[in-house]
C-alpha cells in the first residue's frame, strides 16, 4: 500500500524535433534607436504524449539584442536556456522584446533580424524575429550624476503652485549648436524627433518645423515656447506636420494621453499652426495669455486627448478648417475669457462619460477664497461650424456673476437638448442653428469627420471667406458646415 501511494516522478525523454509553434516569424513592430519595443508573444506547444525536455532554447547571435523570457525563466542573461521541460499535450509561453541601435540594423533596410533555436543538429527548429529599427533626432535633458549614484536633471521653472513655490519641468532648452543635432531651432524631415522631457523654445528664439515632420514625444514630455519665443509648425496639403507618442506600435495609435502637450506660455508671440497633426496628447495645445496678437492655427487636426484638445486661457485665436475628436473633458475649452474666432471648423466629443463636451466657454476662475474673478469673453464667433459629440449637451457656457461675455453663434450644427436659460435661446434660431441634427460623419472611431451626401452639415453655411475646405478643395455655393466639404461615400456609390 504505502508503495502504490508515492507519486512517481515525471520521466522527460528527450525532444525529437516535433514542436509546433503560434507562428514562424515574430514581426516586432517599428521602433526608435535604442528605445525598447513592446512585449510580444509566441507559444510553444508540446502536441505528443509524452513529457519531453528539450535539450536548448536560444537565440541565434551571440550578441542579440532581442530579448526571451521562456515560461517565465529568464535563464542565461535572457538569451539561453537549457534542458527546459514541457508535459505531454502541453503548451509553453515565450516573451520577446528588442532594443536595438540604427546601426545593428541592415543597412540597406534598416530591418533588424535573429531567430529563436529549438534544439540543435536534425531537431533544430526556429522562429525568425523581425524588427524595423528607425533612426531619429533624440532631444532630452542633460543630467549629472550625484555622489550617490542618483540623477540631477536640467530644469526649468515655470510659474509657482498655491504655496508660492516654484514649479519645475526637466527640460532642455534647444541650442543653436548642438553638438550632436546641430541647429535644433530647425527641425526637417529628413529622420524624426524624439523627446524626452521639455524641449524648450526660449525667449527670443523661433521653432521652425518644416514640412513633413515627425515629432514623437516620450510620456510625461512635450514642447514648450517661453515668453518672447515662437513656434512656427507649417505643413502643406501633402507634408503635414505630425505630433505623437514614440510608441510606433499600431496597439497605441489611438490612445489617449500618451504625451503631455505643446504648451504656448504667456507672452510667446507671432505662433502660427497650419497643416498639423497632434495626437493622443493629454492637452493638445495649451495656449496661455499670448501676448494681445492674435496667433493662427488653420488646417489642423487633434485627435485623442485625455484632457482636452484645445485649451485656451485668456488667449486670441483666429481659426480655419480646426478637427478636433474625442477628448476627456472637452474638444475645445475657451477659458479665461479671450477674443476667439473659429470658421469652418468640427469640434466633436465622444469620450465614453456624461460629462465631457465639444465646447466649453468660461470669463472667471475662483481663488482661494471661492471668489470669482472675472476675465472678459470678448469674442467667441462660430462661424459654419460642428459642434457634436454623444452627450445631450455638447456646447457648455460658464458664465460669471460679472464680466463680458460674448459669443455668437452663425450657420453652425449643434448638439444641445434644451434650455429656459436666455444664454442659450439662440440656439432656437432655426435660421442659424440646426439643433441635433446628426452630421454623419463618415468614422468617428478612425477620426474621420467627413461628411457625406445626406449629412445635415451640407450645404447650410454661408461665405465665410474660407476658400478651401482642410483637404485643399474649393468650396463653392451653397457652403458647407464644419471642415470639409461634403463627398460621396464609398457605401453610397
Amino acid at each position: 500500500m504505502s508503495l502504490s501511494s508515492c507519486r512517481q516522478d515525471f520521466v522527460f525523454e528527450a525532444s525529437t524535433g516535433d514542436l509546433t509553434f503560434s507562428k514562424d516569424t515574430i514581426y516586432l513592430d517599428t521602433v526608435f534607436t535604442n528605445i525598447g519595443s513592446s512585449t510580444y508573444t509566441l507559444k510553444v506547444y508540446n502536441r505528443s504524449n509524452k513529457d519531453i525536455k528539450i535539450p536548448l532554447i536560444k537565440l541565434g547571435k551571440d550578441d542579440s539584442k532581442y530579448r526571451i523570457t521562456v515560461d517565465g525563466m529568464t535563464g542565461e542573461n535572457n538569451h539561453t536556456f537549457r534542458d527546459v521541460e514541457m508535459l505531454a499535450k502541453d503548451s509553453m509561453y515565450i516573451f520577446v522584446e528588442v532594443t536595438a541601435d540604427v546601426a545593428d540594423s541592415n543597412p540597406a533596410d534598416f530591418i533588424y533580424t535573429d531567430q529563436i533555436q529549438f534544439d540543435t543538429g536534425t531537431n533544430f527548429q526556429k522562429v525568425d524575429l523581425v524588427t524595423l529599427i528607425q533612426d531619429a533626432y533624440f532631444i532630452y535633458p542633460s543630467r549629472t550624476q550625484n555622489p550617490d549614484n542618483s540623477y540631477t536633471y536640467e530644469e526649468i521653472n515655470l510659474g509657482v503652485d498655491a504655496d508660492g513655490n516654484p514649479i519645475p519641468f526637466r527640460a532642455s532648452v534647444l541650442d543653436e549648436n548642438d553638438p550632436v543635432n546641430g541647429n535644433e531651432f530647425i527641425w526637417n524631415n529628413s529622420k524624426p524627433y524624439v523627446i524626452y522631457g521639455y524641449a524648450v523654445v526660449p525667449d527670443g528664439k523661433t521653432l521652425n518645423i518644416e514640412p513633413g515632420a515627425q515629432i514623437h514625444f516620450h510620456a510625461d514630455s512635450g514642447l514648450i515656447v517661453g515668453t518672447g519665443g515662437t513656434l512656427k509648425s507649417i505643413g502643406t496639403l501633402q507634408n503635414q506636420i505630425v505630433f505623437e507618442g514614440d510608441r510606433l506600435e499600431p496597439i497605441f495609435s489611438d490612445v489617449p494621453g500618451q504625451w503631455g502637450t505643446i504648451w504656448l506660455t504667456a507672452g510667446s508671440t507671432a505662433n502660427e499652426i497650419d497643416y498639423t497633426t497632434i495626437k493622443n496628447a493629454t492637452v493638445g495645445l495649451l495656449i496661455d495669455s499670448n501676448d494681445g496678437n492674435f496667433m493662427t492655427i488653420k488646417n489642423t487636426q487633434i485627435y485623442d486627448s485625455s484632457n482636452l484638445g484645445i485649451y485656451a486661457k485668456t488667449a486670441k485665436i483666429k481659426g480655419e478648417n480646426i478637427v478636433i475628436n474625442t477628448a476627456g473633458v472637452a474638444s475645445l475649452a475657451c477659458t479665461l475669457g479671450g477674443s476667439y474666432e473659429f470658421k469652418h471648423c468640427t469640434f466633436n466629443n465622444n469620450w465614453s462619460s456624461s460629462k465631457q463636451v465639444a465646447v466649453l466657454l468660461d470669463n472667471y476662475y475662483r481663488d482661494e477664497n471661492n471668489a470669482q474673478v472675472p476675465f472678459d469673453l470678448i469674442q467667441a464667433d462660430f462661424i459654419n461650424c460642428i459642434i457634436y459629440g454623444s452627450n445631450t449637451y455638447e456646447l457648455r457656457f460658464d458664465k460669471g456673476e460679472t464680466g463680458t461675455f460674448n459669443s455668437s453663434f452663425t450657420k453652425c450644427l449643434v448638439k444641445f437638448g434644451t434650455s429656459n436659460d436666455a444664454l442659450y435661446s439662440f440656439i432656437y434660431d432655426e435660421n442659424n442653428i440646426k439643433r441635433n441634427k446628426n452630421p454623419k460623419f463618415l468614422n468617428i472611431f478612425t477620426n474621420q469627420l467627413n461628411i457625406g451626401a445626406d449629412s445635415e452639415a451640407k450645404e447650410f453655411g454661408v461665405d465665410a471667406d474660407v476658400p478651401l475646405d482642410i483637404l485643399g478643395m474649393p468650396r463653392t455655393a451653397p457652403y458647407d458646415v464644419g471642415a470639409y466639404n461634403w463627398v460621396t461615400f464609398p457605401e453610397d456609390n
